[in-house]
């Protein structure tokens, strides 16, 4: 390990966070006072850009609507050693961030996930976190299971995680593709526990439970078709040739009792049906090899950058 302290960015997607946003630059900068704290401002119509930047961040615009928008454009244009991806609306603890940047460089891992942890109701509404339970657990049960808040919106990275990650969603569907992409690489990552509060008076959640929630979900199923193409074109086979079956066989019985096919509509369905899943089978194979090329690529992609070698005693933390 290098005995030189790593350069830290902190990241900050905002939207209408003027009532937030200070205390959120504030409390990061008292935290890691070594890094320098960047906020992204998404089109908001309030004092967002003006309140960070009299706060000591550096303020930049970002004018595609959607967080995962805004993490596309901060990856791209900020260079850092360790990055700290973080929301503006003052509901992460920042006295957890050295920790989690102490962590990352002591394990050289790529991503290290803050696991919400919350007593208070109205922080972390029951609607919120079914559907992070669920939409987490489909993750897992297809991807493997290795964090427990999928959703999170406060993480630690490493430079050749940032670098390397396509970031192709918009919207609050980021996350997913965040932990994904970690999970297919099978990039070394850990999860830590950390305070989760509710919002102060006079911030209003963006995240809208079912709209977003259906788009995390559309989100998934994208990936699944993505980078399991094997699993799924499969499951849409065997529904073809299930269906396929199930019309042939009174036919298959009425020809073996008369020897007449009197439904003859119904037998070019079936025929149909059965060769559609033969065809969704066979583009399952095809697309399953297609899809190992790629992540093939993407990890010497991802080897081509070296793994974080910093001796965590060379981050400085502020006052707790």
């Amino acid at each position: 390990m290098t005995s030189a302290a790593p350069t830290i960015a902190v990241l900050m997607p905002c939207y209408q966070e003027e009532a937030t946003i200070a205390r959120v630059v504030r409390d990061f900068k008292a935290a890691l006072p070594d890094a320098a704290v960047y906020v992204y401002d998404n089109n908001s119509t309030d004092r967002t850009a003006a309140v960070a930047r009299a706060a000591g961040a550096v303020v930049r615009p970002e004018p595609l609507q959607g967080k995962g928008n805004v993490v596309r454009r901060m990856f791209a244009d900020v260079e850092a050693d360790v990055y700290v991806l973080v929301d503006g609306d003052d509901t992460y603890d920042a006295a957890s961030a050295l920790g989690l940047v102490r962590r990352l460089l002591a394990e050289q891992l790529d991503m290290v996930n803050a696991a919400r942890v919350s007593t208070a109701e109205a922080a972390y509404r029951p609607g919120h976190r079914f559907g992070n339970l669920m939409l987490t657990s489909l993750v897992t049960l297809v991807f493997g299971k290795r964090t427990t808040d999928m959703l999170s919106g406060y993480r630690v990275f490493s430079r050749r995680f940032v670098k390397t990650f396509p970031a192709l969603a918009k919207g609050f569907e980021i996350e997913t593709e965040l932990t994904v992409h970690a999970l297919e690489l099978r990039m070394p990552i850990a999860e830590v526990p950390t305070p989760y509060r509710q919002r102060p008076p006079g911030s209003l959640s963006k995240l809208s439970t079912f709209q977003d929630g259906f788009r995390i979900l559309w989100m998934i199923g994208k990936l699944v078709k993505e980078e399991r193409p094997l699993g799924s074109f499969s499951v849409t086979a065997a529904v073809l040739a299930l269906a396929s079956v199930a019309l042939a066989w009174p036919i298959f019985a009425t020809y073996m009792e008369t020897g007449l096919v009197p439904r003859l509509p119904t037998a070019v369905l079936s025929t149909g049906l059965m060769i559609l899943a033969f065809l969704a089978l066979a583009c399952g194979l095809i697309l399953e090899t297609v899809t190992r090329g790629r992540r093939e690529a993407k990890r010497m992609r991802y080897l081509d950058l070296a793994a974080p070698a910093f001796d965590p005693a060379t981050v400085r933390g502020g006052p707790p």
